[in-house]
């Protein structure tokens, strides 16, 4: 099946999907946050056959969601590091994770947790929320066209 390019879209689900939808992606960005740098890492890591780890990496370069360092230790291989973009999936991330806490595990079934690491506690959950801070519900919200400079809510 060929797969639909979606970079055009309207949308900006669909255009962020189009760059970070892949599963394997969003894995190895998982990973970048918890502190791989080195090839070797993501593939320990993930479990992910070497040619695909490879073109994964290569297209979160190529789409400016990590970058290629030179290692501080002075070692011959390249270390990934997220860059401004990619560390701006953090609430994506965290978004996904708390979806899943919520829906995917039963009550005493173990998962890991996402905590503060100053505190040891979990963090807050994550909420939508007005331009003054009240919390909106799905009923709350519309989504319409944006005109030039006049922004439609979403």
């Amino acid at each position: 099946m060929r797969r639909t390019n979606l970079s055009g879209a309207a949308c900006p689900i669909a255009r962020s999907l189009d760059e970070i939808g892949d599963w394997w992606t969003l894995l190895i960005v998982r990973e970048a946050f918890r502190g791989a740098r080195r090839f070797s890492e993501f593939e320990k890591g993930l479990g992910l056959a070497k040619n695909i780890l490879s073109r994964r990496l290569r297209q979160l370069v190529e789409n400016g969601i990590l970058e290629v360092r030179a290692p501080a230790n002075g070692g011959a291989r390249h270390e990934y590091h997220l860059t401004e973009k990619g560390s701006r999936l953090r609430v994506v991330m965290v978004a996904l994770r708390q979806w899943g806490e919520d829906n995917l595990f039963a009550e005493d079934e173990e998962m890991t947790v996402l905590l503060e690491k100053a505190t040891g506690q979990p963090i807050g959950r994550l909420r939508v929320t007005s331009h003054d801070g009240r919390v909106l519900e799905p009923d709350d919200v519309v989504t319409r066209w944006r005109a030039g400079d006049v922004a439609g809510t979403a």
